[in-house]
């Protein structure tokens, strides 16, 4: 079984207590995608199914994908009357040109090559169908404050992230015009506790439920960096240091990416 699947599998019982579709995060997909209604459209890598339901509700037909039995057992509570299967992203089990776009979430970081997965996404597509991904970049996590708190585990996560270069280059060699960006910088209200979610309220890592959910945590952080880490962190909070260590850290490059791409006529 892949490593993301046996991950997700662990995670995924008690997954949705701290992840959910955050209703900014969904309107910004659904713009982008423009699903109509009577085309059918694909969640890659769709989880519990938060965002598959989110953007069902806006339109379309939906279906999705998932490596985790465990995460589809959850998201067919919630999505019973939309199809999910386990799939890899590297041989997806629809026709050629089956949906008018696909969608994928905080999860290409997971795939084991993105032209491989790319080129599925590109064949399962129509012709000017569209690609709509929720990413981070190593740029971008290289600015975040929890580096302040854990060096080894923001390092070890920022490593597997493609770069946007990569994520371009791969887009374009299999058929995708080129894509529009749309950086996303955390916002206060923010429902859905990935990552950087806590970035305005430090105190949710201190929340071993929180911590539970997000993959950074639960497979790549060391736990006596970890627990060192939420001792420094509880201090700063109940001091105000840590006023000090995020201002640091601000910039204007986004925390997360909203990538766009259309399939070019003809590929």
């Amino acid at each position: 079984m892949p490593r993301q699947a046996t991950l997700y599998n662990r995670i995924g019982t008690g997954y949705d207590a701290t992840r959910r579709a955050d209703p900014y995060l969904a309107s910004r997909l659904a713009y982008h995608l423009a699903p109509r209604a009577g085309s059918t459209y694909l969640d890659l890598a769709c989880g519990t199914g938060n965002y598959t339901a989110a953007l069902a509700a806006r339109g379309g037909r939906w279906q999705g994908i998932d490596l985790s039995t465990r995460m589809l057992t959850e998201a067919r509570v919630k999505n019973p009357t939309v199809p999910l299967a386990v799939a890899d992203t590297a041989a997806l089990p629809f026709p050629a040109a089956t949906f008018a776009g696909v969608l994928c979430t905080l999860a290409i970081h997971h795939f084991n090559d993105l032209t491989t997965a790319f080129a599925e996404v590109a064949r399962v597509l129509t012709s000017g169908g569209r690609f709509v991904l929720l990413t981070s970049t190593p740029e971008q996590m290289h600015q975040y404050w929890l580096s302040e708190y854990f060096p080894r585990a923001i390092a070890r996560s920022a490593e597997q992230m493609p770069a946007l270069s990569a994520v371009r280059a791969a887009l374009d060699i299999v058929g995708f015009a080129p894509c529009v960006t749309e950086p996303y910088a955390i916002r206060e209200d923010l429902q859905d506790f990935f990552l950087y979610s806590g970035k305005h309220r430090p105190e949710i890592y201190l929340d071993s439920e929180v911590r539970r959910g997000i993959s950074t945590f639960a497979s790549l952080a060391d736990p006596v960096e970890v627990d060192a880490g939420l001792s420094r962190l509880a201090a700063d909070i109940n001091s105000g240091g840590i006023a000090q260590v995020r201002q640091r850290f601000e910039h204007d490059g986004g925390d997360y990416l909203f990538v766009v791409a259309e399939k070019r006529p003809g590929h």
